[in-house]
This record gives C-alpha cells, sequence and structure tokens, in this order.
C-alpha cells in the first residue's frame, strides 16, 4: 500500500544542485539530440569571445584614424585593414545567430517531443493508487510545467555559459589595460547578483506553495470553455461567480509573485548605481591616462565596450538566474516524479481465463485514508457463472471491480486466481481477459462511431465480424446506420468530414450502448459491468441482457440497481458498509427479507 500523510520536501537550489540539474538537462538532449550540445557549446563561445574581438578591432581602427588624422601616412592603410576585418567578424557573428536559431527551432522541437513523450507514458504507467494521491498529483503537475519548457532550461543554460564566457573574456580583456579595472567591475556585480538570486528563491517558494490554486484556476477556465458546460452555468448564475472566483485565485498565484519584487526595488537601484558607478569611474580613468598620453585614444571605446558587455552579460545572466531558479526548482519534481514506481504485476502469464476467481478476506482503505471501503470480503466467481454485485450507493461494488481488475491490491488479504495470487500474474495478461465497462467510461468525441467500437482491441486488426456482432449485441445498430456517414460518421458535433459532413451529437443513451459495443468486442471471457445500462430504455436493455444471458462461455459479473437486470443472476451477493451481508440466488435473498428485500422491495 501507499505511503500515508507524504510532505514534500523543498529542494535547495545550490551549486552541488545546479551542476547536477545541468548534467541532467545535458544529458537527456545529447541522448535526443547530440549535435545540438556541440554546437550550443561552439556557440556559447563564438558569442562571447567573437564581439570581444570585434570590439579590440574598433579601438584598433579608431587609434589608426587618430595618428592618420595627426599625419601618419601609414596608418591610414592599417585602419582600413581593421575595418574590413571588423566587418568580417561582424558578417560571421550575423551568419551565426541565424545558423543558431534555425539550431534552437529544431533542437526544442526535438527535446519537448522526446520530454512530452517521456512524461505521458511514465504517468500512464504508475501504480493505479497515485491517482488517488494527492502528493503525486501535486508533483506531476510541477513536472509537467518542467517537461513543457525543458527546451527552454537547456537554451537557458547555453545562455549563461556564453554570459560566463563573456565575463571572463571581459575581465581578462581589461586587465591589459588595468588589474583594477577587473576587480572593480567584479565587485560592482556582486550585489546585484546577489539580490536577484534572493528574488527568485522568494517566487520558487510561493509557486510551490500555490499548486492548488493554479489547479482550481487551470479547472475552471477549462469548464468555462466548454459549450457543453455554457447551458447550466447560465442557468444556475455561475458564470460571474466563476469569472470571479478565477480573478481571486489568478491573483493570490500571479500577483503576489509580482509583489514579491516591490521589497528589491530600493537594493536593486543600489546595485545599478553601483555598477553605474563602476563604468563613469573606468571611462573617467581610460579618459586621463589618454589626455595624459598613457594610453591610445582607441583605449577609450575598448574600455567604455568591454565593461558595458561585461556588466549587460552579467545582467543578462541575472535574468537568466531568475527564470532557471524557477525551472530547476521543478526539474527535481520532474526527477522525483520519473523515479516512481510503475506496478507491471508479476511474471506469471496467464494462458487463458482461470476456473476460478476468489476473493478471500479481503480489506481495503484508500490512500491518505484510514477507512476501510472493503472489510473482510470474501467470495468466489466460478467460469462462465452470472454474478450481481448489488449494495447501496458507497457500500463498495465499484471499489471491489477494481480490486477485481487489478487496479488496486488489498490492503488486507488476497485476490486470487485458480488458487495463485493476482499479484503474482502479469497485468497486462490479467487485463486480455477482461473486458469492464464502468460508470465513467470514455467517450472518443474525437475519432468514428466505427473507431469508438475498434478502440476495444486494438492489439489486433479490425475484426468486420466481430464488429457486426459487438453492435447488434449493443443494441446499437439502429441507430449507427441511421448516421450521416453510418459508422464512419464523427460521433462529436465538432469534428468534420474533409468533405464538409459535420459530426453528430449522441444522447447519454446512445453513448453508452457505443460503449457497451466496444466493450462487447473485445470478445473477453469476462465480462464486467458497472451500472451498463443507467442510460438504456427497458425495452433496449432487456434485449441486450437476453444476448449477454444467451452466451454461456463468458463469465459475467454485473453490478446495477435494476431488478430486471440482477434477478437473473446465478449467484447476487449484497453489500452494505464494505461487507458481504447476504449471499444467494434472487428467490433466495427476497424469502430471506433481509437487506437485499428491503433495498429491492419497491421494485419487487
Amino acid at each position: 500500500m501507499p505511503p500515508r500523510n507524504r510532505r514534500r520536501q523543498q529542494s535547495k537550489l545550490g551549486p552541488k544542485e545546479y551542476f547536477r540539474a545541468a548534467k541532467e538537462i545535458a544529458q537527456l538532449t545529447w541522448e535526443t539530440t547530440p549535435g545540438t550540445i556541440v554546437l550550443q557549446i561552439a556557440g556559447a563561445i563564438i558569442t562571447a569571445v567573437l564581439p570581444i574581438v570585434t570590439t579590440y578591432y574598433a579601438a584598433l581602427t579608431t587609434t589608426e584614424l587618430a595618428a592618420a588624422f595627426a599625419g601618419d601616412r601609414t596608418a591610414g592603410g592599417r585602419a582600413i585593414t581593421y575595418v574590413i576585418v571588423t566587418a568580417v567578424l561582424g558578417l560571421l557573428l550575423t551568419g551565426w545567430r541565424s545558423l543558431e536559431q534555425y539550431v534552437q527551432r529544431l533542437m526544442r522541437y526535438a527535446l519537448e517531443a522526446k520530454v512530452s513523450d517521456i512524461m505521458y507514458e511514465r504517468f500512464l504507467s504508475l501504480e493505479f493508487w497515485r491517482y488517488d494521491d494527492k502528493d503525486t498529483i501535486d508533483t506531476y503537475d510541477r513536472a509537467q510545467r518542467f517537461s513543457l519548457f525543458y527546451s527552454q532550461a537547456f537554451n537557458t543554460l547555453s545562455r549563461m555559459l556564453s554570459q560566463v564566457i563573456t565575463l571572463v573574456a571581459s575581465v581578462i580583456a581589461l586587465l591589459l589595460v588595468g588589474w583594477w579595472l577587473a576587480v572593480i567591475l567584479l565587485l560592482a556585480i556582486i550585489p546585484g547578483v546577489y539580490l536577484q538570486f534572493s528574488l527568485s528563491r522568494a517566487q520558487v517558494a510561493h509557486w510551490n506553495t500555490t499548486v492548488d490554486v493554479r489547479r482550481a484556476k487551470g479547472t475552471i477556465e477549462r469548464q468555462l470553455f466548454q459549450p457543453e458546460h455554457i447551458a447550466e452555468l447560465r442557468l444556475y448564475g455561475m458564470v460571474r461567480y466563476l469569472l470571479n472566483l478565477r480573478q481571486e485565485l489568478r491573483d493570490t498565484d500571479e500577483k503576489q509573485r509580482i509583489i514579491f519584487e516591490r521589497k528589491f526595488i530600493l537594493g536593486r537601484l543600489a546595485a545599478d548605481a553601483l555598477e553605474l558607478a563602476a563604468q563613469v569611474g573606468s571611462l573617467l580613468w581610460v579618459t586621463f591616462q589618454i589626455i595624459d598620453h598613457l594610453q591610445p585614444i582607441g583605449q577609450f571605446l575598448y574600455v567604455q565596450q568591454i565593461v558595458q558587455r561585461a556588466l549587460t552579460a552579467m545582467n543578462s545572466f541575472v535574468t537568466e538566474i531568475s527564470s532557471l531558479d524557477e525551472q530547476l526548482a521543478n526539474l527535481f519534481d520532474y526527477q522525483e516524479f520519473m523515479a516512481l514506481d510503475v506496478r507491471q504485476g508479476g511474471s506469471r502469464e496467464l494462458a487463458g481465463a482461470p476456473e476460478r476467481i476468489s476473493v478471500d478476506h479481503v480489506s481495503f482503505s484508500y490512500p491518505s485514508s484510514d477507512i476501510d471501503v472493503l472489510k473482510d470480503v470474501s467470495l468466489t466467481i466460478d467460469r462462465g457463472q452470472r454474478v450481481a454485485i448489488v449494495g447501496e450507493n458507497g457500500a463498495g461494488k465499484s471499489t471491489l471491480i477494481k480490486l477485481l481488475s487489478g487496479l488496486y491490491a488489498p490492503s488486507v488479504g488476497h485476490v486470487t486466481l485458480d488458487g495463485t495470487d493476482l499479484a503474482d500474474f502479469s497485468l497486462d495478461s490479467w487485463h486480455k481477459q477482461l473486458a469492464v465497462l464502468q460508470q465513467d467510461y470514455l467517450s472518443y468525441s474525437f475519432a468514428t462511431a466505427r473507431d469508438n467500437v475498434f478502440f476495444g482491441k486494438v492489439s489486433k486488426p479490425f475484426d468486420q465480424e466481430a464488429f457486426d456482432r459487438a453492435l447488434d449485441k449493443a443494441e446499437a445498430r439502429d441507430f449507427t446506420d441511421k448516421l450521416p456517414k453510418g459508422v464512419d460518421s464523427y460521433v462529436s458535433p465538432w469534428m468534420a468530414h474533409e468533405d464538409g459532413t459535420n459530426g453528430v451529437d449522441l444522447s447519454g443513451g446512445q453513448w453508452q450502448r457505443m460503449a457497451l459495443a466496444r466493450n462487447f468486442y473485445r470478445e473477453a471471457p469476462i465480462i464486467i459491468l458497472d451500472e451498463p445500462t443507467s442510460a438504456i430504455d427497458a425495452l433496449a436493455e432487456s434485449r441486450i441482457f437476453n444476448h449477454l444471458f444467451a452466451d454461456k462461455s463468458q463469465t459475467l459479473i454485473i453490478i446495477s440497481h435494476r431488478l430486471t437486470t440482477i434477478e437473473r443472476a446465478d449467484v447476487i451477493y449484497m453489500l452494505k458498509d464494505g461487507r458481504v451481508v447476504e449471499t444467494g440466488t434472487h428467490d433466495e435473498l427476497v424469502a430471506l427479507r433481509g437487506e437485499f428485500f428491503t433495498m429491492f422491495e419497491s421494485q419487487i
């Protein structure tokens, strides 16, 4: 069973964590698009160094132009040479940036596709109890947010590398003029970096505490834009209420993060003033040096450009750190999510349907709950038997089906197949024996009627004969034949065929018969139906169950509140408060005049 009352530990982003995160991103990028790593590293170096080299030659050009103006006849030729070199360097930089844009777009697509596929596969393979676990879903939400920006995180790291190289190259370039210029530059940068780090940490901490707020806002936004919900929202006067609630949730999340920045305004102004003072001081020094003929005139442009480039690089680095800090905090959630166990069941393969399914003294409680939904439940289901499970809402019927399906494991006791624990078998091999229709069945509104049935068994090519049998058994033939394009019609008015024919909107009963047909198309030896005909009229329901009960080769397990459905079962298990309180045929339970009789008295 899952651990209870787990609390997420906030990750501390120190140098070691940054290095580990960068390594994780680089590794996935290398596995996906290895050439990108090489290009990005080369690009970081080119982007950082080439402008500094260009500045160096621009400064030499200025010096030679001044010398030519002063009468040096050889200086003009050198100035022209330096202008050509500067132009070539500028052309190379422009060409690289154009190539880099293409590479980044290609890399972004490849990375986003790769990480998205990984996230979907992992989420859909988790142990089933995790879908009811809030901590897991919170972690998934944060991890999914990072997965959407995985490629951006790589680009951010690439830009940061370029900015660090720029800073290092700028410091080295300033050392050639005066070592103390480099020291002053570094000291001026430190306060701004510290303030931005502090701000980004506060924003990340806020982000991690408002997961529920964003989830609620996202749910409201999705519901407001579902056409099928508009009628009820308007009739109940909910539109304005939900819009106001959405605004409150948005302010709690996004506006509060912006307000954090207010606390750092004065500090930022002081840090900017310090950087400006360092820049002005450097220019004044080089100006006096030129006046005293201690430095060539081109040094003014050189120092001004190098200092400006270093400050710009560092400010950009700080800005990138702000976004990266937030992204990497979610990377640890991504890593935590990817480390979650997936349940594949045991290693034994089922060759076919078992002769007997046994539930042996089973108790069960859901994650984060100490309340047993099922309590010491025991029952047996023999091959070919018709079994009905009945009880009031909340008695544990659907939970029992989840245990029989292997989606959950019992807290206490065992579910066995011919005496062997279900946990020892491969879940895939067990699920091949089942056709399960739950109350909240799926409606594939993006697909055609044919596909909605075919999706019951996609492991094999489409079988027309099985398809026809499924439609007939589900009493779905009468309405599918009347669709604009028959079974090839889309079953949603929001889908259209190439010739412009719109799809159709099915009723609740029609959707339920479509789901039944999908269930029958599997032709599985064990059929489990949870309230399968609640939206279907009584006559159609009667015909459907005539088909079901006529086929003695399949085991049938039914949950229903309709007496006409369950009275034909070979055995009925009556659940109350998670316990089996009565067992027998319909006539035996009516004669007993106990819980079953009380529940169905009005129908009897």
